[in-house]
């Protein structure tokens, strides 16, 4: 009798441990959870890479492209001057952070999203830029290209040059249309930009008057006419003298 609960007694044991032993193997081989779906290693990297600043001049996907047999709709010749710091990073008219290294370039009337051939007549060399920025506000200046494009077109070590641009496409009509306002400066000081903007918002009761400071620590104001009208913006500009800078229309959009 004593052997055989001493039998059963082992036999029992033997159940527990091999039962202990399997549960401890089947919590060791649960898989880990499935990745995420849609989301491939690659789609990660390709994400991270179009966010860095310093990517190379001209990348192929900051390239605009026209048809090659396309004729250009609107042409003009004029001095090109570039920028690059301290605008890099800072936001473009159209709203984009405004890249350096991308083919794109600022124009004070085009409208926004235009693709454009520019073509140094010294030395021939040319580019297509996107217009994304509102520029430049020196007077006696055509277009102001990103560094990318003024080296391209031979700018960059001259700092200004006569070119031709040619506008290939554009996603508005460039003689109708379009929503308009008047920039005046730039200032030395806020204290002077200030006494014109109030000296306007005093004489033009329906728009809005705006003081702003650049990036460059220089102060500008600007008038926004009445359902942006162009006209009306045409009359602001003509009728309105500043003591330092100069009076330039720009297209919003």
């Amino acid at each position: 009798m004593k052997s055989s609960v001493v039998i059963f007694l082992a036999v029992v044991t033997i159940s527990l441990l091999t039962s202990c032993s399997h549960s401890k193997s089947a919590k060791l081989r649960v898989p880990p959870p499935p990745g995420i779906i849609g989301q491939s290693q690659d789609e990660g990297q390709r994400g991270q890479g179009a966010t860095r600043p310093d990517s190379e001049p001209g990348a192929a996907d900051e390239r605009p492209e026209v048809a090659v047999q396309r004729k250009a709709i609107y042409t003009e010749t004029g001095l090109a001057s570039w920028y690059g710091p301290p605008y890099h990073n800072r936001r473009a008219s159209n709203g984009e952070i405004f890249n350096m290294n991308a083919l794109t370039a600022a124009h004070r009337t085009l409208p926004l999203g235009s693709i454009c051939r520019v073509t140094n007549l010294r030395t021939g060399n040319s580019a297509l830029v996107r217009i994304t920025d509102r520029g430049p506000f020196i007077k006696g200046r055509m277009i102001d290209l990103s560094w990318a494009a003024a080296r391209k077109v031979d700018v960059w070590k001259a700092g200004v040059a006569r070119v031709k641009l040619e506008v290939m496409s554009s996603p508005a009509r460039l003689e109708i249309g379009g929503r308009w306002a008047v920039q005046i400066g730039a200032f030395n000081s806020s204290r002077t930009a200030g006494r014109l903007a109030d000296h306007l918002t005093n004489r033009y009761h329906s728009a809005h008057v705006l003081k702003f400071s650049s990036p460059t620590g220089a102060w500008w104001v600007r008038v926004r006419v009445r359902d942006d009208d162009k006209n009306r913006a045409e009359e602001i500009a003509r009728a309105t003298e500043t003591p330092e800078g100069a009076v330039f229309l720009v297209r919003l959009d």
